[in-house]
């Protein structure tokens, strides 16, 4: 659904609730989560997404930005971890976000929940939430775990 913006134009469509990898946060905010070992799924193209990887990623048509994380690991930036899911929150009210890794679960799970917390999801119960309503397996270390119950914006 298309939005108006400030300037009379219209924002991007949304991404459709029910598309593959796609998380209601309780805000209503839409964010898909994806492994980019697979195939891009069907439907629209993000207008931004943050790639969670131990490598630059390949270039993209659409606005992206790299968070250097090891697969099973936490990321190697803290701070610039915190601006980016902070960014990835507000621009999902308004614009297509794609949080992806390379498998879709761990890191791109530990991000998710991340920005559920934002969200205002209490932390304990944050994994929990990425597990029912993304992927069962998602946030997949115990360090992982305990980074988005901690995660703060402060």
């Amino acid at each position: 659904m298309s939005q108006p913006n400030a300037n009379g134009g219209l924002l991007a469509e949304l991404w459709n609730p029910s598309d593959v990898g796609v998380l209601r946060l309780p805000s209503g905010r839409l964010v898909r989560g994806r492994g980019l070992r697979w195939a891009l799924p069907p439907g629209s193209d993000p207008t931004f997404a943050v790639y969670l990887l131990g490598k630059s990623p390949p270039g993209t048509p659409w606005e992206s930005q790299w968070l250097r994380w090891s697969d099973f690991w936490l990321p190697s930036d803290r701070s610039q971890a915190r601006d980016l899911l902070a960014e990835a929150w507000h621009r999902a009210s308004a614009e297509r976000v794609e949080i992806a890794c390379g498998d879709g679960r761990g890191r791109t799970g530990t991000a998710l929940a991340c920005l559920a917390v934002i969200d205002g999801v209490p932390a304990d119960q944050v994994v929990a939430f990425v597990r029912r309503n993304y992927d069962a397996r998602a946030v997949e270390t115990p360090w992982q775990r305990r980074y988005a119950a901690r995660f703060t914006l402060q």
